[in-house]
């Protein structure tokens, strides 16, 4: 007998080689909901989201909210959350929310137009993607009259942040289109006197989705195509009833496991106008797909080819969070194909794994591709030439952050033999019952537990 404590270990069990067959629900989209529950922070009125993904992304920033003040009604299995804001219990974001997700960040601009006392917000955290510096976020909210420091907290930072004189509408030419500066700085505007004007602001169909919910809030928001958003500061707010779009990175995600595994899956929801620049992408490589009112179904329909040159950039550019799969779906192609990451400097951690599993993938620090690169002659890997078709062979992995993981999942399901994965909080941030949803489309995976005893 061991009186130690116990400690739950998950891990998933996937044996490659079975067709993926069927239709499969593509929930709402992690980079909205969270960004929407901040937003609905900025007034008092009662906010009902509809389909809102059951993940552990939502779930923190639930949480988050709550700490601040919030009354939530979340029905997981109908989707619906209900939030309400009467008045904030504090602006202090206590720090064992700093690693938790990106959200403690944007909650500077959402409340400093509303908090009487200085906002405290520990420091970011997130998927180990890169340092994803705030330098724009900060930058943008001084311009618009706040103030804000980096002090150190105990073991980690925080960020102090206050308006005392009230926020200014101003112009803000954003050096990148980042998303989550663009984010800030409308929220922060929202409640600023006057008029603010962003360019080069980042027009994701996250932020898009954002700029239609502030407008039903009762905000006076523009967007121009020339990447400007306008805000004029709100006077008075509304009650809002919004539906979430769907997650764009799984529904491609999911079509990228139907062709892998050269079978064919309806993904219900997926949205076409968001995924244009993907299913180009996917048709040159040779893999299926249709557009109907139900979403879009992706298949197999003959050996993939390669000899493709992807490119990341910023909407409506290559998502990079499609690019880890995309990879994956590249190992199976006949040719040899380019990927350049042009986003985030560190993303390239997955392509060992795959390589021990059998991929023929090379990495480079030389920006392989046109498109201007801030991580030109910077040392960093961020460009790699993927050789197939490869076969791959099941092993074990550890995910070691969110898309990482999914390319591992992917992997798993068109390799030989066994894998088990292990690190399943990381995929628990942003697919919902994803061993659930394969398995119903025929995958052979089982998300097993452990107990493992702790002396």
């Amino acid at each position: 007998m061991n009186n130690g404590k116990q400690m739950e270990h998950e891990y998933f069990q996937i044996t490659g080689g079975t067709p993926l067959e069927g239709s499969v629900h593509a929930p709402g989209a992690k980079n909205a909901i969270t960004k929407l529950l901040v937003a609905s922070l900025l007034s008092d009125k009662k906010c009902v989201f509809y389909n809102v993904p059951n993940i552990q992304e939502v779930a923190v920033t639930v949480e988050l909210c709550e700490e601040l003040g919030s009354e939530i009604v979340w029905d997981p299995e109908e989707r619906i959350l209900e939030i309400q804001t009467k008045e904030l219990k504090t602006s202090y974001i206590p720090q064992r929310f700093s690693g938790a997700n990106r959200i403690p960040i944007l909650m500077i601009g959402a409340l400093l137009g509303r908090a009487n006392e200085a906002i405290i917000v520990p420091t970011a955290g997130g998927c180990n993607i890169g340092p994803r510096p705030i330098d724009y976020h900060i930058e943008s909210l001084k311009t618009l009259g706040a103030s804000i420091e980096y002090r150190k907290m105990r073991k980690e930072g925080a960020y102090f942040a206050e308006a005392p004189h009230g926020l200014k509408g101003t112009l803000i030419p954003l050096p990148f289109p980042s998303v989550g500066a663009t984010e800030n700085t409308i929220l922060a505007a929202t409640r600023a006197k006057g008029t603010t004007i962003i360019k080069n602001a980042a027009i994701e169909p996250e932020i898009i989705d954002l700029i239609l919910f502030l407008q039903k809030l009762g905000v006076i928001i523009f967007v121009d195509v020339d990447r400007t958003i306008r805000i004029e500061g709100a006077k008075e707010f509304h009650e809002v009833q919004h539906t979430v779009i769907t997650d764009r990175a799984q529904a491609a995600s999911l079509g990228m496991a139907a062709i892998a595994t050269k079978g064919r899956v309806l993904v219900e929801g997926a949205q076409h106008q968001h995924m244009i620049t993907f299913l180009n992408a996917l048709r040159k490589l040779g893999g299926g797909f249709e557009v109907s009112e139900e979403g879009i179904t992706f298949f197999y329909e003959g050996p993939l080819k390669g000899g493709l040159h992807i490119e990341t950039g910023v909407h409506p550019g290559f998502l990079t969070d499609w690019q880890q799969p995309f990879v994956v779906l590249m190992t199976q192609a006949d040719g040899i194909s380019i990927l350049h990451e042009t986003i985030y400097e560190n993303r390239f951690g997955y392509a060992t794994t795959l390589g021990e599993m059998g991929a023929d993938i090379e990495l480079f620090t030389h920006c392989l591709g046109g498109k201007a690169c801030r991580f030109a002659e910077k040392n960093f890997t961020h460009s790699c030439i993927v050789k197939g078709p490869t076969p791959l062979i099941g092993k074990e992995i550890v995910v070691p952050d969110l898309r990482a993981g999914f390319a591992y999942v992917l992997a798993a399901l068109i390799a030989e033999g066994e894998s088990k994965i292990t690190g399943l909080h990381y995929l628990d941030r942003g697919y919902e019952n994803l061993s659930g949803k394969l398995a119903s489309l025929g995958a052979n995976i089982e998300r097993v537990s452990t107990a493992a005893a702790l002396v």
